[in-house]
């Protein structure tokens, strides 16, 4: 059974910092991608970022430059450190994982798309991030 479980949330004020964390369990596939998304209150859900395995990762114009995914394949941790953080950064953070097994094309296609979710199969249950100005 695969489980995510994202942690590191908080409050802080703007042009602060957090590093959120999204530990995963029986999620044991080589080829796969990796993916942050937020939703804030009455908006839809959007991504934000997304790593491959191969270690390719890309973003969404809003937090380019701010934000960085990053992971720990062996301790099987996904991580965004969010950076020059904005009240319009304030939302509820997922992590997600796409099926696995993903061709090199599907993978891109990902990388491509960090904003798509439909190709994300597995989801944490969030972890708030609110940013005061």
């Amino acid at each position: 059974q695969v489980q995510l479980v994202e942690s590191g949330g908080g409050s802080v004020q703007a042009g602060g910092s957090l590093r959120l964390s999204c530990a995963t369990s029986g999620y044991t596939y080589s080829s796969y991608c990796m993916g942050w998304f937020r939703q804030a209150p009455g908006k839809e859900r959007e991504g934000v970022a997304v790593i491959s395995s191969a270690g390719g990762a890309s973003y969404v114009d809003s937090v380019r430059g701010r934000f960085t995914i990053s992971q720990d394949i062996a301790k099987k941790i996904v991580y965004l450190q969010m950076n020059s953080l904005k009240p319009e950064d304030t939302a509820m953070y997922y992590c997600a994982a796409s099926l696995g097994n993903l061709r090199p094309s599907e993978r891109s296609y990902l990388l491509r798309y960090p904003a798509r979710s439909d190709q994300y199969k597995y989801w944490g249950q969030g972890t708030q991030v609110t940013v005061s100005s």
